[in-house]
C-alpha cells in the first residue's frame, strides 16, 4: 500500500487549497485558520480534519518534526524591517511570514509551499519577497524561482493569478516541477454557471449582494463584456466621478462578464466600484453559489457565516482546480522521493548483504 502522504495547511481559509490537495491524493493533517467563520466553514465540510482555529503565533507542531511531507500557507503579505542587511529568520519575528517559517523550521518538511498574490513579486521593490526567500535558505531550504500560475490555465473560469514559493530541504537533490499549464482550453463563465464540462447542473439559488438603485440604472446600460466606456458620456462623468479624468484604463469599472470570456479575479466583495463584476444577463452581482462556482468549489461545499463573510472566504481562496494541480505536482515530487529512498535503502542493503556473505565465506587456504 502507498504511503500516504500529509500535509500541514496554515492560512488555510475556506478551504479552496486544502479541497485541492485531498482532491489530489494529500491527506490535511492539520489546518490552521484565525477567521472564526472561515474555520467553522472547514469543520462544517471535513469533521475529520483537524481544524485549529486560533492565532498562528500560539500554534506549534514539534511532535511532527520529520513526520509531514510538506507545509503549504498563503500567508499575508507584509513589509519587513532591512537595516540594510540581509534578512534574517529572527529579523522577520512580528510578521507572520515569520510564523510560516517557523513552523517549517521545527516540521522540516521535505517541501513548503508558500502562495500569494502576483503584487508580492513588486512589494517593496522584490525586497520582501528577497528576504522571504533568504529566510527559507537560512532555515535549510533551496528556493526555486517563483512561478505565476494562472488559474485560467488550470480548468478554473476566472483570471486569477496566484505566486507559488517551493522551498525543497537541502538534503534532497530531487526537483519540484511547477504544473504544466493547459491553453488550449480556456473554460468560460457559461461553463461555471451552467451543466456542462465543469458541472452536472446549472448553478443553485443561493443569497446575494443587490446594487443601489441608481446603480442598477447605470450598469442596465452597459452590454455583457463591456464596462464604464460603453455608457453614454454623461452617465460616464456621473458614474466615474474624479476618475473619469484620471489616466489608466480601469477595466473593473462597471463592468459586466460575458458569458463566452471567464470571469475577472473575484474580490472579497462582490460589488467594488473599482472591481466590478456584474452578471450577464440579470444586472446584479454575482451570488454567493455563483462566486463559489467561479472558485470551482463543489456545490455541496458550504459557508458559514453571514452572506458577506461568505463572499470575503471565497474571494480570498485558492480556486478549488489551481490547488489540484498544485497538489498533484506535489505528489509527483514526492513519489519520486520515496522512489529514490526505496532505491537507495535496497542498494544499501545489497552492500550489507555482500559484506555479510563476505564475512561468513569460508577462509582459502594460502600455500606457502
Amino acid at each position: 500500500m502507498n504511503k500516504e502522504f500529509t500535509v500541514i495547511e496554515l492560512f488555510a481559509g475556506a478551504g479552496g487549497l486544502g479541497l485541492g490537495l485531498e482532491a489530489a491524493g494529500l491527506k490535511c493533517v492539520a489546518l490552521n485558520e484565525i477567521n472564526h467563520a472561515a474555520a467553522s466553514t472547514l469543520r462544517f465540510n471535513r469533521p475529520n480534519w483537524n481544524v485549529i482555529e486560533g492565532d498562528i503565533k500560539n500554534i506549534s507542531f514539534p511532535e511532527l518534526k520529520g513526520k509531514i511531507d510538506v507545509v503549504t500557507g498563503g500567508f499575508p503579505c507584509q513589509a519587513f524591517s532591512y537595516a540594510g542587511k540581509r534578512l534574517g529568520f529572527q529579523d522577520a519575528r512580528g510578521t507572520l511570514f515569520y510564523e510560516f517559517a517557523r513552523i517549517i523550521k521545527e516540521t522540516m518538511p521535505p517541501l513548503c509551499i508558500g502562495e500569494n498574490v502576483k503584487g508580492l513579486l513588486n512589494h517593496e521593490k522584490g525586497k520582501t519577497l528577497a528576504g522571504m526567500i533568504s529566510i527559507l535558505d537560512e532555515i535549510g531550504y533551496r528556493v526555486l524561482q517563483p512561478h505565476v500560475l494562472k488559474a485560467i490555465h488550470y480548468d478554473t473560469p476566472q483570471k486569477r493569478e496566484r505566486l507559488v514559493i517551493v522551498g525543497i530541504r537541502k538534503d534532497i537533490e530531487i526537483d519540484f516541477e511547477y504544473p504544466k499549464p493547459n491553453t488550449n482550453h480556456i473554460l468560460t463563465l457559461k461553463d461555471a454557471l451552467k451543466k456542462g464540462k465543469l458541472y452536472k447542473t446549472d448553478v443553485p439559488d443561493s443569497q446575494g449582494a443587490k446594487y443601489p438603485k441608481r446603480k442598477k440604472e447605470i450598469l442596465d446600460l452597459v452590454p455583457p463584456g463591456g464596462y464604464w466606456r460603453d455608457l453614454p458620456l454623461e452617465i460616464q462623468k456621473e458614474y466615474m466621478q474624479q476618475s473619469f479624468f484620471l489616466g489608466g484604463g480601469k477595466t473593473g469599472m462597471a463592468r459586466r462578464i460575458s458569458w463566452d470570456e471567464p470571469s475577472l479575479t473575484l474580490t472579497c466583495s462582490p460589488a467594488q466600484k473599482q472591481t466590478e463584476r456584474c452578471h450577464p444577463d440579470e444586472t446584479r452581482p454575482f451570488t454567493v453559489r455563483e462566486y463559489a462556482r467561479i472558485q470551482t468549489f463543489p456545490d455541496d461545499w458550504k459557508f458559514a457565516g453571514t452572506v458577506t463573510e461568505q463572499y470575503k472566504q471565497i474571494g480570498n481562496a485558492v480556486p478549488v482546480n489551481l490547488g489540484k494541480a498544485i497538489g498533484k505536482s506535489i505528489v509527483n515530487f514526492l513519489e519520486k522521493l520515496k522512489h529514490d529512498r526505496q532505491k537507495i535503502q535496497h542498494t544499501d542493503l545489497h552492500k550489507y548483504i555482500q559484506s555479510q556473505q563476505a564475512l561468513s565465506a569460508p577462509a582459502q587456504l594460502q600455500i606457502i
